[in-house]
């Protein structure tokens, strides 16, 4: 399926957003670009894996709706794929899918999704999020130092992080929730303070999804900034 572009937003509350809708089925495709289109966000279309991965590199989408079953390439492999590609390490992607066991999430925040979200889609519910990941996105955090704890420099500005001056590339989410911790030391957050925090009161999620996440943050820039603490959550160690 080719890309369909629709014309530049003028929207003062979704300013030229581009959105990717990667679905195999064209009722769903086209009731979503529909509603999409109409709060002003640019869109194009995939309707499987292989097709959405040729698209985002022309079109570098802000957000990708991703569906998990489909040929070719499922969501979850294109999930990873995408993630590999440095223009698209900011791409909010959001899984669409029908199947609601706990597995399929945890499968999908571990490819690198953003939020996910169980089919039939409700479009009012939907743009509902959308609007908040955009409130999310655009707030700068002006006026927020960057933090140096043990040799890891966190930029919120810049949304950079350095380990003993390497650069580590982590997705939003990962940068999100090591930023969070890092800017209270010490101090124990519960899943439930995290999940609130980092995904907002919009975004419905599993507590196992912070664990996920700690996990892959923990892979990338140590295991010793950031502390379970059994039974409460977790923290950054600063020692």
């Amino acid at each position: 399926m080719a890309a369909s572009v629709a014309p530049r937003a003028t929207s003062a509350k979704t300013p030229t957003y581009k959105i990717l809708v990667v679905d195999d089925d064209p009722d769903i495709v086209e009731l979503l670009e529909f509603n999409l289109k109409k709060e002003g966000y640019l869109t194009a279309s995939a309707n499987d894996g292989r097709r959405a991965l040729a698209i985002a590199q022309d079109f570098v989408p802000d957000i990708i709706l991703l569906d998990v079953m489909m040929p070719q390439l499922d969501g979850i492999a294109t999930c990873r794929l995408l993630r590999e590609q440095p223009r698209l390490k900011d791409t909010y992607i959001m899984i669409l899918t029908a199947r609601s066991e706990e597995f399929s999430e945890v499968a999908a925040f571990d490819a690198g999704a953003d939020d996910f979200i169980a089919k039939p889609i409700k479009p009012r519910a939907l743009l509902s999020r959308l609007a908040a990941v955009v409130r999310r996105d655009q707030d700068p955090h002006a006026g927020v130092e960057a933090i140096d704890i043990n040799g890891l420099r966190i930029d919120r500005t810049a949304f950079a992080v350095y380990q003993d001056g390497k650069k580590i590339t982590l997705p939003k989410k990962e940068f999100e929730l090591l930023a969070f911790l890092a800017a209270a030391p010490h101090k124990v957050f519960s899943r439930d303070e995290l999940l609130q925090n980092i995904w907002g009161n919009d975004v419905f999620v599993l507590a196992r999804t912070v664990d996920v996440h700690v996990r892959k943050v923990r892979e990338k820039v140590g295991d010793h900034h950031i502390q379970t603490i059994k039974g409460v959550g977790y923290k950054f160690n600063a020692d």
